[in-house]
């Protein structure tokens, strides 16, 4: 009976295998290591890495040049006029295609109501950099026309325009400036234009243009006009941004400034 009972139990449970790859132990997966404050020095740089990544550091293509900025565009301009762009050539349209406009409040006496709209006008163009801006007056637009003359006048002023002394000839911009007895002026130029003329900044450009060639030689730049040194310099002092530009020029080239 007690033998029965034993093989009875023998059959309901049966010994375990003896395999030996089962009965070798099972190894749980090791948890990998949390990024945590005083976590070793090989994980705190995978953490100061992922927390410097935020939607601020990603970078579009939004910098791009703009038309008739120093991109692909304004080199081909460039090379249309002979290595140069002709700003003050440009219809006042197209001279503002090259600018970004911005409005702004403008501060200081004027009335009750100048501060009341955005009037003021600053004109960034791109191609050189230069601004300009004008504030003086109630109307935006108002302001944007005296901010694009005076555009124009800084342009003259700073921007400087390659000359080849060689087979050098006076633009007619230039000469429509120059008093009626230099040589070289013709007949068909018309009356002498001043400073308050629209036209005197193309001038005052190519005179600057000019000066610059010569090294800010006044004189030599006389002799190359038709005019006596004397003349000239006159001309150069009748207008106080010509002499400003023009003495600035003479300075860098070691020169004594114009009185």
């Amino acid at each position: 009976m007690a033998r029965a009972l034993l093989l009875l139990r023998v059959a309901r449970y049966p010994p375990l295998p003896t395999s030996p790859a089962l009965l070798q132990p099972r190894l749980l997966p090791q948890p990998l290591p949390l990024l945590r404050r005083h976590a070793p020095s090989q994980y705190q740089s995978q953490l100061r890495f992922l927390s410097s990544l935020s939607p601020s550091s990603v970078s579009t293509s939004s910098d791009a040049p703009r038309d008739g900025g120093s991109g692909r565009d304004g080199e081909e301009d460039g090379a249309k006029s002979g290595g140069h762009v002709d700003y003050l050539g440009m219809s006042d349209e197209e001279l503002m295609e090259q600018c970004d406009m911005g409005t702004f409040k403008a501060s200081g006496p004027g009335g009750q109501h100048r501060n009341k709209r955005e009037s003021a006008v600053r004109l960034k163009h791109l191609p050189t950099g230069i601004i300009a801006q004008a504030v003086e007056d109630r109307s935006q637009h108002k302001n944007r026309a005296s901010a694009l003359s005076r555009l124009r006048t800084l342009i003259a002023l700073k921007v400087r325009r390659p000359i080849n002394l060689e087979d050098y000839t006076p633009p007619v911009e230039l000469l429509q400036i120059l008093p009626p007895k230099s040589t070289v002026r013709g007949k068909d130029i018309g009356p002498q234009i001043g400073p308050n003329n629209s036209k005197f900044s193309p001038g005052m450009q190519a005179l600057l243009d000019l000066l610059f060639a010569v090294e800010g030689s006044v004189s030599d730049a006389a002799k190359i006009l038709g005019l006596s040194t004397g003349a000239l310099s006159r001309l150069i002092l009748s207008d106080d941004s010509l002499r400003t530009a023009a003495n600035e020029l003479r300075a860098s080239k070691g020169l004594k400034p114009l009185r």
